[in-house]
């Protein structure tokens, strides 16, 4: 059985659409959701899910071994993020090589990096005129937004689009391709 564990801080939107995607997919499944938010509204997805749950905070992840005690006993096969903000500490890096990724609401390189998230990417891209937009799913390192990518998807930029219209376009490629993504991932460990 391939175990996946996702990392989320917010709602879980696209947590939920990859543990639902994975219900159908033998021998995968999400086996953990891991947040930094006690109120996260992922947890409750989760909950209704019935995938178990494990809540830490900044100490736990970054100034002791709780968070990778937990994964190592988990040992997943895949740890992917989905709209989750902190930076992943080296030692989970090291510990997981290649087996961490993010999904960024941008074509990387541009538009990424600390405090690059949600609508600031959508505005700054929008700002600056740009004809296109998208997904960049990618290899989790030390840096922001840094990793290999591993796959884009893009969407154009409408003159008419806000930050909330092209969210929306970012959002369904993200439903889209990330599970799909992830499974081609562990069908290739």
């Amino acid at each position: 059985m391939k175990n996946i564990v996702l990392f989320a801080s917010g709602s879980g939107t696209n947590a939920e659409n990859i543990a639902l995607f994975f219900r159908n997919i033998p021998n995968m499944e999400v086996s953990y959701i891991f947040s930094n938010r006690s109120n996260a509204g992922v947890l409750n997805r989760a909950k209704k899910l019935n995938i178990r749950t494990f809540v830490f905070d900044r100490k736990m992840l970054f100034e002791s071994d709780e968070v990778l005690n937990q994964l190592s006993e988990i040992s997943p096969d895949l740890i992917v993020l989905a709209g989750f903000l902190w930076l992943i500490p080296e030692k989970l890096i090291k510990a997981f090589p290649n087996r961490i990724v993010n999904i960024h609401p941008a074509l990387l390189p541009h538009y990424g990096g600390k405090g690059m998230f949600g609508d600031r990417v959508h505005q700054a891209v929008i700002d600056n005129g740009e004809k296109e937009s998208g997904i960049t799913i990618h290899y989790v390192n030390e840096k922001y937004d840094d990793g290999n990518i591993i796959f884009q998807g893009k969407c154009p930029v409408e003159a008419q689009d806000t930050p909330e219209t092209l969210a929306a376009k970012v959002h369904e490629l993200e439903y889209e391709h990330y599970p799909r993504i992830i499974k081609q991932l562990l069908e290739n460990q």
